[in-house]
C-alpha cells in the first residue's frame, strides 16, 4: 500500500499547514501531501479563514524537497482551463517535477453565488469540464495549441514554460459519478480519487470505472485508485491505521490521511510508524 496525507486548509496559520508538510516530507512513507481548493472554510465559521489553494501549493513545494504535492481537487468552475494549465506548468516547475494536477467538474454553490461564479446545471458542468480537460492537456503537451470546443477555444495558444514532468504533471480526477466522472478518469487521469464511507461502496465504483477502461481502450493498471481515510482525534490511531487497511485489501492502491484540522507537525511521526506495517 501507498500513503499521503491531506491538511485542511481552513481555520489554520500559513505557519502550520508549512511545518506539517515540512515534517511528512521527512517520512517516505509518504509519498504525497495534498489540500483542497476552496475559498470559504467547509466545516464551522463560513466566515472564517481559508487559504487559497494554488498560491499555497507553490509555497509548499517551495518548502518541501522530496513529496509530491496536490490539491484534491481543483474546481474547473474557478479558473480558465488554459489559466490552470499555465499555474499547473508553473508549480511544478517550482517543486521540480513534484506535481499531483487534481480537477475535478466544481460543487459548491455557496462559493459561486458569493463570488459569482457561475455553477452550470450538471449536464453542462461536466461538458466544460470535459473540454477544460482536453485543453489543458493540450496546452501542457503541445507547442501550440489548437481547440475549438462548444465552451473552450484555444487559438495558437501558448503555455511556456512547459512542465518539467512528460507529457505533463499526472492528472487526478476526484469524484464518483459513474457517468461522467468514471469515464473522464477512464480518459485522462492518471490517478481517481474518491470519498466514500467505506470499501464496500468503493468497490462497485472500480468496476464501473474498469468498464469505461474496457470501452475506451485504457489499461487500467495505468490508473492509481486513492481514497480518503479521516483521522478522528476523539478516537484512537488505530481506527484511521484499520480503516486503511481495509481499503488496502479491497484494492485500493493510494490511501490519503487526512489529519485533523489542529494537527502539529509532532503527529506525523507517529502516524507514520503506526502505517509501516502495511507499506
Amino acid at each position: 500500500m501507498r500513503f499521503a496525507i491531506k491538511t485542511r486548509p481552513e481555520h489554520t496559520t500559513w505557519q502550520q499547514m508549512r511545518d506539517v508538510w515540512i515534517a511528512a516530507d521527512e517520512f517516505e512513507i509518504f509519498e504525497s501531501a495534498w489540500h483542497w481548493d476552496h475559498f470559504y472554510p467547509l466545516s464551522g465559521d463560513m466566515a472564517g479563514p481559508n487559504l487559497e489553494a494554488w498560491t499555497t501549493l507553490a509555497a509548499l513545494a517551495q518548502a518541501t524537497k522530496r513529496i509530491r504535492v496536490g490539491c484534491q481537487v481543483s474546481g474547473m468552475i474557478y479558473r480558465h482551463p488554459a489559466v490552470l494549465a499555465n499555474m499547473a506548468a508553473t508549480t511544478d516547475i517550482i517543486s521540480g517535477g513534484r506535481l499531483e494536477l487534481g480537477i475535478g467538474a466544481g460543487w459548491n454553490q455557496l462559493e459561486c453565488d458569493a463570488y459569482g461564479i457561475d455553477l452550470p446545471p450538471l449536464k453542462e458542468r461536466f461538458d466544460r469540464f470535459d473540454e477544460g480537460v482536453e485543453a489543458m492537456v493540450a496546452l501542457l503537451t503541445q507547442k501550440v495549441a489548437n481547440f475549438d470546443g462548444q465552451y473552450i477555444k484555444l487559438t495558437d495558444a501558448y503555455c511556456e514554460p512547459k512542465a518539467v514532468q512528460t507529457p505533463h504533471p499526472p492528472i487526478t480526477i476526484g469524484g464518483k459519478g459513474p457517468k461522467r466522472t468514471l469515464r473522464a478518469v477512464a480518459r485522462w487521469a492518471q490517478q481517481w480519487n474518491v470519498i466514500v464511507p467505506n470499501p464496500e461502496e468503493w468497490t462497485p465504483l472500480k468496476e464501473i470505472l474498469l468498464g469505461h477502461c474496457a470501452d475506451l481502450g485504457r489499461d487500467p493498471a495505468e490508473i492509481t485508485c486513492s481514497v480518503n481515510v479521516r483521522i478522528d482525534p476523539d478516537q484512537p490511531l488505530d481506527k484511521a491505521v484499520a480503516d486503511a487497511a481495509a481499503y488496502g485489501e479491497a484494492g485500493v492502491d493510494l490511501v490519503v490521511m487526512n489529519l485533523p484540522l489542529d494537527a502539529p507537525p509532532s503527529a506525523v511521526e507517529p502516524l507514520a510508524k503506526a502505517l509501516a506495517s502495511l507499506a
